[in-house]
């Protein structure tokens, strides 16, 4: 993240010219949105609405369906999750390939691993839930062991966000607002965050973060969606071919919080500069893995303007991150981020008591988390590039998901 004091036009490179503006039973009855029709009715871009039960506190909650006319996602108001994204593979046979719930109960319960879910107010992990800002320190809930994860117990991913639909004749779009009052989960300042999903007619998920706030405080927003390529419920991701652009990583302790050090990649199980299937490695005898139980930690990515990380326009430069293939179904995803680190988490703690979507159990690594971030614990780490977030600047983010087959 770069604070920047103002925003005059976004755009992200490839993307049309234009300002990105920033325990229920499933609902019945759909709203078809105004100016769109529902993704079945055409070949364009289109969205819908229907409800999708209540939250715990009798909020209303909404599915929305988005559709270019390849690909269908739906996304629930509900944490901004991503319960499905249905995409064909090269024979044209279509799979939902994000992990998920049926219902909304599953993601409500304290059981959910942030399937599909927007991640705030801090993505991973803050040591010993506590940071010191301007003096000032900040203790946080603990919610994983001695520290905080995602945001604390309550987190972006168990509130009900504002949804807007942003879609024109180019892009199925849907804008996600939350305010995030001074003092929730120990965090200071009133936090007002806008994701926008975009979904373009080249397969091309846009993920764009804003936020400001009214104090000095800490911010890291990413995206938690679990892929399996080969289709959600099909079983292991091991097979899947990843490739990450990245020659460092932040080792970790034995309670995931990093060292402080960016390592090299070389001659260790952590060197994807070069596409490698996820099992080849992963029950190596090496400490950082029996410390995540595999794969579960954080790329340094390699950035082309090193330090500065921005392009010639002055914003932070949209670059390529990782690129997911599933060699079975032809399925590939590419992922592009202004962001400097990137999580990839390869499903350890699925431990078979959760039932997807498409009513298959999960199991370990049958799903793989790829967030994109500024470094864990980043707060403790004066090393580290900034998460800090002041009055009158803008948090500004963007992550490009693009699915090719």
């Amino acid at each position: 993240m770069r604070a920047r004091p103002a925003l005059s036009s976004l755009g992200a490179p490839g993307l049309p010219g234009r300002r990105w503006p920033l325990a229920a039973a499933v609902g019945v009855g759909v709203l078809v949105s105004a100016g769109t029709t529902p993704a079945a009715a055409q070949d364009g871009p289109s969205t819908s609405v229907e409800s999708f039960g209540t939250a715990p506190d009798g909020t209303a909650v909404d599915r929305w369906t988005l559709s270019n006319g390849d690909i269908t996602m739906q996304v629930l108001t509900w944490g901004g999750v991503i319960q499905t994204l249905e995409v064909p593979d090269a024979d044209g046979e279509v799979e939902n390939v994000v992990l998920g719930f049926a219902e909304l109960d599953g993601y409500v319960g304290d059981d959910d691993p942030y399937f599909g879910s927007l991640i705030g107010r801090y993505g991973n992990r803050i040591a010993g839930g506590s940071f010191t800002l301007d003096g000032t320190t900040h203790q946080l809930p603990l919610n994983d062991g001695p520290n905080t994860l995602h945001g604390g117990p309550t987190g972006f991913d168990d509130q009900v966000w504002e949804a807007t639909d942003v879609s024109d004749d180019e892009v199925a779009a849907l804008e996600l607002r939350l305010v995030s009052e001074d003092g929730e989960e120990g965090f200071p300042g009133t936090l007002t965050t806008t994701v926008t999903y975009t979904l373009d007619a080249d397969n091309r998920l846009e993920v764009h973060y804003e936020a400001t706030t009214d104090a000095p405080t800490v911010v890291n927003l990413t995206q938690h969606t679990y892929w399996n390529l080969a289709g959600e419920g099909s079983g292991s991701i091991y097979d899947h071919e990843l490739q990450i652009d990245a020659g460092g990583y932040t080792p970790v302790d034995e309670t995931l919080i990093p060292t402080g050090e960016i390592a090299p990649v070389a001659d260790t199980p952590f060197d994807f500069r070069e596409a490698t299937p996820i099992g080849e490695r992963i029950r190596e005898d090496d400490q950082q893995l029996l410390y995540g139980q595999g794969y579960d930690h954080n790329w340094a990515l390699d950035r082309a303007d090193d330090g500065a990380r921005e392009g010639s326009d002055g914003e932070d430069a949209l670059e390529e991150a990782a690129v997911l293939t599933d060699p079975d179904s032809g399925r590939t995803l590419t992922i592009s981020t202004t962001e400097p680190g990137l999580q990839f988490y390869s499903g350890n703690f699925l431990d078979g008591t959760l039932v997807g979507t498409g009513g298959s159990v999960y199991r370990q690594g049958d799903g793989l988390a790829l967030e994109t971030q500024h470094f864990p614990d980043s707060p403790n780490q004066p090393d580290f590039p900034s998460t800090e977030l002041r009055p009158g600047e803008v948090y500004d983010s963007t992550t490009v998901f693009e699915l090719s087959y």
